[in-house]
C-alpha cells in the first residue's frame, strides 16, 4: 500500500512539473487557468530562490521509507531529474529553459487572448 502511495505522490510531483513548464499552453485554449498556472510558476520560484522542500517530496518520502525503500535521499528533483535526465552541472541551463517556455507560453497566451477580444470587439 506504501508503494503504492509513494508512486502516486511521484507521479502528481511530475504532473506538476509539467503543468508549471506546459501549462501557458493550456491557457490557450482555457484562459481561465493561466490563473493556476502563475500560481504554480510562482510556487516554482518560490522553492528555487529560497530552496524551500516541496509539499510533495516529504509525504513521497515517507511513503517510499514505509514500504522499506530507500526514500529520496536528495529530494525528487535530485532523485529523478539531476543526474538521471541531465547532467547536475546543467541545472541553471534546465531551469532557464522552463522559464524560457513559460515566457513564450505566457506571451502566446497574451496574443491569442487580444486576438480573441478584437474578434469579439468587431462582431
Amino acid at each position: 500500500m506504501y508503494r503504492v502511495l509513494a508512486d502516486a505522490t511521484m507521479v502528481l510531483h511530475f504532473a506538476f512539473l509539467v503543468y508549471l513548464t506546459l501549462g501557458g499552453f493550456v491557457a490557450w485554449r482555457w484562459p481561465r487557468t493561466i490563473i493556476a498556472h502563475a500560481v504554480a510558476v510562482a510556487w516554482g520560484l518560490l522553492i528555487v530562490i529560497f530552496e524551500f522542500e516541496c509539499p510533495l517530496t516529504g509525504p513521497e518520502d515517507y511513503f517510499r521509507k514505509k514500504a522499506g525503500q530507500e526514500g529520496l535521499p536528495g529530494g525528487f528533483i535530485e532523485t529523478y531529474l539531476t543526474d538521471v535526465v541531465y547532467p547536475a552541472e546543467h541545472v541553471d541551463l534546465v531551469r532557464l529553459a522552463v522559464a524560457v517556455v513559460v515566457a513564450v507560453s505566457w506571451a502566446g497566451f497574451v496574443v491569442r487572448l487580444r486576438a480573441r477580444r478584437g474578434a469579439r470587439l468587431s462582431r
